[in-house]
Order: C-alpha cells, then sequence, then structure tokens
C-alpha cells in the first residue's frame, strides 16, 4: 500500500453511539497503523433531524447515510463508520463496503419501565404499551404477544430510554442489544428476544466501514479490520434483502449462523399486522474446494491472489482477503433464501405493506402542505 502522509478522514454521525463505534474503529486502525493520522469528522443526518416520524413512514433510502456518503463522493472524509443495518442494500455507484468489524449481539431486546422490573414481554400485563417505530419489530411481537400494544417511538437511544423513564407512556421499549452493550447499559435489559420469537434486522449488531470503490490504498487499510464469519454472515444477510428489495418500510427479518463452514439461513417476511408470515430456511456449506484446479476452471481464485487494481464486490462488501468462491457461495445462499420466500408468496404481502406504508407517507405529506 501506498504510503500516506495525509491525515485519514473518518465521517460518522453526531450521536453518542455513533461516536462510540467510531471512536473503536479508529483504535483499532490506529493499533495496526500506529504511524498514520485519523480525523473524526461528525456530522447531522436526516434521520437525526427528524425525530417525530417512524422511519418507515418518511419515504426515503439512507436516512442515516445519505449525508456521510456525499462527503465521500465530494472527497470531504476517506470513510465512514456505519451500523451495517442503516446502509441500503444497494449503495451509491462508485461507494462500497471496505471492512466488516466482528458482529456484537445481533438480538433485540425489552427495556422494561421500573415499575415492571422483573417481568418480561409475556408476563406484562394486558394492553401494556411497547415503543418500537420498527414495523419489523411490531409484526414479529404482534403475532407472539398479542395481549400487547406497540406505539412509534423515534430518537437516539438516549432520548428512547428518557421517554420510556419519563413521559409515563411506555411500559417498555424495544432496541438492539448491541447498541446497549455499546454504550454500556447492559443493566438496563430486561429480556433478550430470542430469534424464534422475533428474527433480527439484516446485518444488525455489525460495524461496518464505507469507502470509494476506486481508491486501493485505503481498500488495504481496511481489509485487515473484515471479521472472516461476520463478513460471510453479512454477505448472505444483505444478498438476501437485496433479492427481496426489502428495507425500513416492509417487515423483512433475518437469523444465521455459521459453524464448521457451513451457514444456516433463515428469513422471515410479514404482514404489517403480523397475521401473515412466510418463513423459509436453507443450509449451505462455505467450504474452499480442496482441489485448485477445480477452483480455477470455476473462475475463482482467492480474492488476495486477484489484481488489485480489480474490486469485486459481494452485496456491496469488498473483501480482498478473502476467496471469491465462499464469498460468492455465501451470497447466493441468501439470495435462495429470498427466492424461497418469493416462491411461496412473499411477494404480495411485500406489495401490500409497501403499499399500506407508501398511502401513510403521501397522507403526511399532503397534510404537511
Amino acid at each position: 500500500m501506498a504510503d500516506r502522509t495525509v491525515t485519514i478522514k473518518v465521517g460518522t454521525r453526531k450521536s453518542q453511539l455513533a461516536m462510540i463505534q467510531t471512536k473503536k474503529v479508529v483504535g483499532m486502525l490506529q493499533e495496526l497503523y500506529p504511524s498514520k493520522k485519523f480525523e473524526i469528522i461528525s456530522m447531522s443526518t436526516k434521520g437525526d433531524k427528524i425525530l417525530d416520524i417512524a422511519l418507515s413512514k418518511i419515504g426515503e433510502k439512507g436516512l442515516f447515510t445519505k449525508e456521510l456518503e456525499v462527503a465521500l463522493e465530494n472527497h470531504t472524509v476517506d470513510l465512514v463508520v456505519h451500523s451495517l443495518k442503516d446502509l441500503p442494500s444497494q449503495l451509491p455507484p462508485g461507494l462500497c463496503i471496505g471492512a466488516i468489524i466482528k458482529r456484537d449481539d445481533p438480538r433485540d431486546c425489552v427495556v422494561l419501565h421500573q415499575k415492571h422490573q422483573g417481568k418480561t414481554l409475556n408476563t406484562l400485563p394486558e394492553n401494556s404499551v411497547i415503543g418500537t417505530s420498527s414495523v419489523r419489530r411490531i409484526a414479529q411481537l404482534k403475532r407472539r404477544f398479542p395481549h400487547l400494544t406497540f406505539h412509534d417511538v423515534r430518537g437516539n437511544l438516549n432520548t428512547r430510554l428518557r421517554k420510556l423513564d419519563e413521559d409515563n407512556i411506555y411500559d417498555g421499549i424495544i432496541l438492539a442489544v448491541a447498541g446497549m452493550e455499546r454504550m454500556n447499559w447492559n443493566d438496563r435489559i430486561s429480556e433478550k428476544i430470542t430469534p424464534d420469537d422475533c428474527m433480527y434486522a439484516v446485518c444488525q449488531g455489525a460495524m461496518a466501514v464505507e469507502c470509494r470503490d476506486g481508491d486501493q490504498d485505503i481498500l488495504e487499510l481496511l481489509e485487515k479490520l473484515h471479521h472472516h464469519d461476520t463478513v460471510l454472515r453479512c454477505v448472505t444477510e444483505r444478498a438476501f434483502l437485496r433479492t427481496l428489495e426489502g428495507g425500513c418500510s416492509v417487515p423483512v427479518a433475518i437469523y444465521s449462523n455459521l459453524e464448521n463452514e457451513h451457514i444456516e439461513v433463515r428469513g422471515g417476511v410479514f404482514s404489517l399486522d403480523g397475521t401473515q408470515a412466510i418463513i423459509k430456511s436453507h443450509n449451505a456449506s462455505l467450504k474452499e474446494d480442496d482441489d485448485d484446479d477445480d477452483d480455477q476452471e470455476d473462475g475463482f481464485e482467492p480474492a488476495a491472489k486477484k489484481a488489485k487494481t480489480e474490486v469485486k464486490q459481494y452485496s456491496s462488501i469488498v473483501a480482498g482477503n478473502m476467496s471469491h468462491k465462499v464469498l460468492s457461495k455465501a451470497e447466493e445462499a441468501g439470495h435462495l433464501v429470498a427466492e424461497m420466500l418469493q416462491k411461496a408468496g412473499a411477494g404480495p404481502i411485500l406489495k401490500a405493506a409497501k403499499a399500506t406504508t407508501d398511502a401513510e407517507i403521501q397522507k403526511r405529506k399532503n397534510n404537511e402542505n
């Protein structure tokens, strides 16, 4: 990698959680490259500024990423740290994911009001109000816990916890375990929700670094951050989402597990009210073939052996130090589960959910005019 004497500028959102995540990644980079200088540049995104509307009802993609990606495109920053679940399945042309950090706990959790300490979602009183703006969470939890009522709650983690504690509206709220643990608020977690009750969002719990796909110096710098198993799971999950053309406006959920070079994938599509659900599973081998000659005949070779000028993406992820063949198998596993759902009738469910959400978006816009 060519020597960089200039300061490497790292973009991030301004929230406390985003800054914690970014400082962790910069710390890892600084340890790997002690002679290099890194500068954190924080900015607000549209998703940070609109706090009174559920994300699914705003009607735009990249609510937490667009401003940061513009900064990448105009070279204001050299790389950007994200929660990977915030990144759309299709990135803007010229951008890619250059690193994925080891995944933290991907599950959702419950934080209950202090008056309900010791309870769980299952033991809460009838009509208890649970705060979440996620259509994915609402659709699944309505099916599993029909005695509960779900209301929107927006804002960063600090804001949502304050609303729980002070507004006297919510009996509990649903948050991501990873975010709570990164903030060192483990003691506020009342219950961690199993994937059997609520599968998580695509790539939830993983941090990613986005960069320009033509910046070979930065790509080489970042590839040492890749966590092998997390990369493969995220390639699979993002391929699943891209095939379904899902996003935060439709209830799509995932579960994946990678052991002994085999990946288990379970994907689900739900109606907004949770009354309809299609769930499909698939197990796939991600083993590299032992015969290198076969590997060449299939048109694959380890990514690290490819010419450094070629940037091959899998679900928008560039992993130059991993096998193309294994990455391709991971991508195909996610694509296959999505196709299984489509063949089982997921299309009409997603179409209906999107139509309902689009109608709510248009109604809100009409009221604003």
